[in-house]
C-alpha cells in the first residue's frame, strides 16, 4: 500500500522540481502526486509510432476502454499514427519487451464503483519503458491520466520524462455538483463534464435533479412529476442509465439529489396537496431565483407513500449507495403558519420545526434503506434523532463539519467550493477539508469523506457552464486528492494553466465558447480577426464577473434572463489582473535599482496594454454594441484609473512629489471603478492600483 503522507524532505522535493528548472517540468500535472522522485533527470522515454500499451496482471472492459482513451488522447495531443492502432479500435498488446506502456493491474474494479475504493497506482518510466501498476483497475484509471499529463515535446519530438510515481488520494469523495434543475444541462453537457472530472482524478458526479425551478428526472410511477414539473427539459431514465454507464467507465459514481423537504415548488405543480400550504393551492414553476416557501407536509402520510414509490424507483436507477435528499433552506413559513402540521409537532413532542425536519429526515432514511441506500443531505439534516450512518453535506463552514463529526456523522465539504461564487482559484485552493491545525481529533478526520465543487446554476447556461467550472476545479480536484502539504499557491497557478490547455484537448469549451460569446458580443460590424476583436478580449481578461451574490442585485433574477452578456464572456480569475497585482507587490517590498527600473518598464507595458484596448472597447465598440455599452462605460472608468497608476508610477520612479490633493482625489476617481455597475463586472487589477497610489509620494 502506498504510504498517504508525504515525508517534508519529498515535498521540498516535489516544490524544487515543479517546473522551474526546464529539466523537471514533469510536475506540470494537477493533481500533484504524493511521492515524486527523478531517479535519472536528463533520461526520456520517446513516444512515437511504435509506441504500444501491453499488460502482465488482469485486463477487463474497463482499462480496454481507458487504453483506447488513452489512445486517442495521444492522437490528438500529438498526430501521431501509431502502428498498434489497427483499423476500429486499438488493440492491447502481450509482448513485454516492445511495450512502451506496461500495465500490471491485480484485480478489476468493482463493476459499479463505490466509496473507499483502492485509488492508488505506482507509475515508474525509464529511458526504455514506462511502467504502471495497480492494485485495482480504478488505480490504472487514475495513473493513466498521470501518463497522459506527463507527454512533453521539444525539437527532437515528443517524450515522457524518466520519473517514479507513487500516488493514492487523501479524500475518497471528491466530487464536482452540478445543478440541472435551475438551468437545464443536457446529456451531452454532462458527458463532456465527466471527461474534464476524469482527468483531473475527480470520482463523484453528484446531479441537482429538483428543485423550485424543475424536475429533470423521468419517473415511470408518476410520471405528473415530470410531465409537469420539467418545462419538457428532463433526462430520461435511458438517458440517465447512459450518463451512469459514462461515468462508470471512468471510474466515477454518479448520486442523485432529490431536494426535499423545502426547495419543492415542482413536486408541488403535479401533487399540490402534498405541499404544506392551504389546501386550495397551486403551485407553478418558480422563474426566479431565491428560497421559497412550497414545502413538503411531514404531518401528510400520503406524502410517504408517495415518496417511497419514487425511491424505490430511483433506487433501482441509481447504482449507488448514496442518496442526496437536499434538507436546505426550509424557511418554515408553510409549517408555521399551517395549524394541523404545528399540531402534529406538539403530539409527536417534536418541540420545534426543527423537530419535525428531523422526523421528515428519519422517514426518508427509513424508506431508503428498505431500498438500500444510505441518506445524505445538507447542514440542515444534522439533529440528535438523524440516524447514524446518515452522511452530512456540508455548506456552512467548517464549524458543519465539526458538528457532524462530533455526531458520529460522516461528513463532506462544500463550503469554500462554490464555484458558481466566481472566487479565484487560489480561495478554493487553500480552503481544505482538514486544514492544516484542526482540532478534529484522529478518529473524527477519518470520519471526513472529502468534498465537492457546487456549480449552482443561476448564472450558468450550455454556452458559459464550461468557463465556471474549468480550470479552476481543477484546483480543487487537487486539494481533495494531493497531500496537505502541497500548498504552494504560485505553482499552482502555473500548472493551472497547463492543465487548462490539457482539459481544452480533453473537449472542455471554457475557451473556445468564450471566443464565440465575444464575436457576438462585437457583432458582425468587425473581422473576427480584426483589432476590436483583440482588444475585447483583452479588456475582458482583465475584468472579472462580480463575486457571491452581487450579480442578482445588478441584473434580472431569473430564468428570463438570456445570460451571453459580457459578464458571461469574462472568467473569474483574471490572469493578467493577478500578474499585475504580484507585481506591484515585488516593486513595492523589493529592493535593488535594477529590479525596480524593469519591474516599473513590466507594469507600463501592462497598463499600456490594457488602456489601448479599454480605449477600443469605450469608442469604437460600445458605439457599435448595445450589448456592450455597460461594458464601455467600466473601459471608460478603467482609462482613468490606468492614468492614474501611471501618474502614481512616475512618481515612485523619480521621487518627486504629486500636487497636493492628488491622493485624495486619485482614490476618489479609482475607487468608483468598484462600484456596482450594470455589466456586472470587477476590475481586480484596480487593487493594484490603489496601492500604487497609496505608495506613490
Amino acid at each position: 500500500m502506498i504510504k498517504n503522507k508525504i515525508a517534508p524532505a519529498l515535498v521540498a522535493t516535489v516544490l524544487l522540481f515543479s517546473g522551474r528548472n526546464p529539466s523537471f517540468a514533469a510536475l506540470d500535472i494537477m493533481p500533484c502526486p504524493a511521492e515524486v522522485r527523478f531517479p535519472a533527470p536528463e533520461a526520456r522515454l520517446p513516444l512515437d509510432a511504435d509506441f504500444v500499451v501491453a499488460v502482465t496482471g488482469i485486463t477487463d472492459a474497463r482499462l480496454r476502454s481507458a487504453t483506447n482513451r488513452l489512445y486517442h488522447s495521444l492522437v490528438t495531443r500529438t498526430g501521431i499514427v501509431f502502428t498498434a492502432v489497427a483499423p476500429g479500435l486499438p488493440s492491447l498488446g502481450t509482448d513485454v519487451k516492445k511495450a512502451g506502456l506496461l500495465l500490471d493491474v491485480r484485480s478489476p474494479a468493482p463493476a459499479i464503483p463505490t466509496l473507499d475504493e483502492d485509488e492508488s497506482y505506482a507509475l515508474v518510466i525509464t529511458d526504455r519503458q514506462a511502467t504502471l501498476s495497480a492494485p485495482t483497475t480504478t488505480g490504472a484509471l487514475r495513473g493513466l491520466q498521470t501518463f497522459l499529463q506527463l507527454v512533453r515535446q521539444d525539437a527532437h519530438g515528443y517524450y515522457l520524462p524518466a520519473v517514479t510515481i507513487r500516488d493514492m488520494p487523501r479524500f475518497s469523495w471528491r466530487g464536482l455538483m452540478i445543478d440541472v434543475s435551475r438551468r437545464w444541462q443536457p446529456l451531452g453537457e454532462i458527458k463532456r463534464v465527466i471527461d474534464g472530472m476524469e482527468l483531473v482524478k475527480l470520482n463523484v458526479l453528484h446531479l441537482h435533479l429538483t428543485d423550485d425551478q424543475g424536475f429533470r428526472i423521468e419517473s415511470k410511477t408518476h410520471p405528473e412529476l415530470h410531465m409537469l414539473g420539467s418545462d419538457g427539459l428532463f433526462f430520461t431514465q435511458d438517458q440517465m442509465r447512459e450518463i451512469i454507464a459514462y461515468a462508470a467507465e471512468r471510474a466515477i459514481r454518479v448520486v442523485p439529489e432529490f431536494d426535499l423537504p423545502g426547495h419543492a415548488t415542482a413536486w408541488g405543480v403535479s401533487h399540490p396537496e402534498l405541499l404544506s400550504g392551504p389546501p386550495s393551492s397551486t403551485y407553478a414553476i418558480e422563474r426566479e431565483w431565491g428560497i421559497f416557501d412550497p414545502a413538503m407536509d411531514p404531518a401528510n402520510p400520503a406524502v410517504y407513500e408517495l415518496l417511497s414509490d419514487f425511491f424505490g424507483e430511483m433506487a433501482a436507477l441509481f447504482p449507488d449507495a448514496c442518496v442526496h435528499v437536499g434538507g436546505d433552506e426550509n424557511n418554515g413559513k408553510q409549517w408555521n403558519a399551517n395549524s394541523r402540521i404545528q399540531k402534529f409537532i406538539t403530539d409527536n413532542g417534536l418541540k420545534d420545526n426543527r423537530g419535525l425536519h428531523a422526523h421528515f429526515s428519519i422517514r426518508l432514511s427509513e424508506i431508503l434503506a428498505r431500498n438500500n441506500k444510505v441518506l445524505l443531505g445538507w447542514d440542515e439534516i444534522l439533529h440528535p434523532d438523524l440516524p447514524a450512518s446518515a452522511v452530512v453535506h456540508s455548506w456552512r463552514g467548517p464549524k458543519g463539519v465539526a458538528e457532524a463529526v462530533s455526531s458520529g456523522h460522516r461528513v463532506i465539504l462544500s463550503h469554500g467550493y462554490y464555484i458558481d461564487l466566481s472566487e479565484p482559484a487560489s480561495s478554493h485552493y487553500l480552503n481544505d477539508p482538514i486544514p492544516p491545525g484542526s482540532k478534529l481529533t484522529p478518529g473524527q478526520q477519518k470520519l471526513v469523506l472529502g468534498g465537492e465543487a457546487t456549480m449552482w446554476s443561476e448564472w450558468t447556461s450550455s454556452e458559459t457552464i464550461d468557463s465556471r467550472i474549468w480550470p479552476r476545479t481543477a484546483a480543487i480536484a487537487e486539494r481533495l486528492w494531493s497531500p496537505q502539504a502541497v500548498r504552494d499557491v504560485a505553482d499552482m497557478y502555473r500548472r493551472l494553466a497547463i492543465v487548462s490547455l490539457r482539459l481544452d484537448e480533453a473537449g472542455m469549451r471554457h475557451e473556445k465558447n468564450r471566443t464565440s460569446l465575444l464575436r457576438r458580443l462585437a457583432g458582425d460590424a468587425f473581422a473576427p480577426t480584426g483589432p476590436e476583436l483583440t482588444a475585447l478580449r483583452t479588456f475582458s481578461d482583465a475584468c472579472e464577473p462580480v463575486k457571491q451574490y452581487a450579480r442578482g442585485r445588478l441584473q434580472l433574477k431569473s430564468w428570463f434572463n438570456p445570460l451571453g452578456g459580457f459578464a458571461d464572456a469574462t472568467v473569474p480569475d483574471s490572469a493578467s489582473a493577478r500578474d499585475f497585482n504580484n507585481a506591484v507587490a515585488a516593486l513595492l517590498t523589493g529592493d535593488g535599482q535594477a529590479d525596480r527600473k524593469a519591474a516599473i518598464v513590466g507594469l507600463r507595458k501592462q497598463l499600456q496594454t490594457w488602456h489601448d484596448a479599454a480605449h477600443i472597447v469605450a469608442t469604437a465598440l460600445a458605439a457599435q454594441s448595445p450589448r456592450l455599452q455597460d461594458a464601455g462605460k467600466m473601459a471608460e472608468g478603467f482609462i482613468k484609473s490606468i492614468r492614474i497608476a501611471e501618474e502614481a508610477l512616475a512618481a515612485l520612479e523619480t521621487g518627486r512629489s504629486n500636487p497636493a490633493g492628488w491622493k485624495k482625489q486619485s482614490i476618489e476617481t479609482v475607487d468608483a471603478v468598484t462600484k456596482p455597475n450594470a455589466a456586472a463586472v470587477d476590475l481586480p487589477a484596480v487593487k493594484g492600483i490603489m496601492q500604487l497610489v497609496e505608495a506613490a509620494p
